[in-house]
């Protein structure tokens, strides 16, 4: 396991929150991918896929954010450190599911619909967001 030098337990609770939900969402995208596509013969391929396919475009500003989580909350570097309050609210926006439009929101509304896993997921972060964010309060 790697040691966090800076990551206080609220910022570690909410990364693993964050990758809980990411993966959620893979799995639940995978499915709706080879439903169409048919069955992915490997994990490697299904990486492949996830980073290059347009079908798992929409996934990749969450697991930008959350490389950026865990970059920063490592540093020591006070500049980084201060930069995590943005990074959260940040992520709170994306997290915000819409059923019309496009991009990021409309497909995360559509897994929440599809998903209960996701749904279980979307909900501990939200919780997990209020309580890394001090002095804010987020609408769920």
């Amino acid at each position: 396991m790697p040691e966090y030098r800076g990551r206080d337990a609220a910022l570690d609770n909410l990364f693993r929150g964050l990758l809980r939900l990411h993966k959620a969402l893979l799995d639940d995208e995978r499915v709706s991918y080879e439903r169409v596509h048919g069955r992915i013969p490997s994990n490697g391929e299904f990486l492949q896929l996830v980073l290059n396919d347009a079908w798992f475009a929409w996934l990749r500003p969450l697991s930008q954010s959350i490389a950026e989580l865990d970059e920063l909350s490592e540093s020591d570097e006070a500049a980084s450190r201060e930069t995590i309050p943005v990074l959260l609210a940040s992520v709170q926006r994306l997290l915000m599911p819409m059923e019309e439009g496009e991009g990021f929101g409309r497909n995360y509304y559509d897994a929440l619909q599809r998903s209960p896993d996701v749904v279980l997921a979307h909900a501990a972060v939200r919780a997990l967001l209020r309580t890394s964010s001090p002095g804010k309060e987020s609408s769920t």
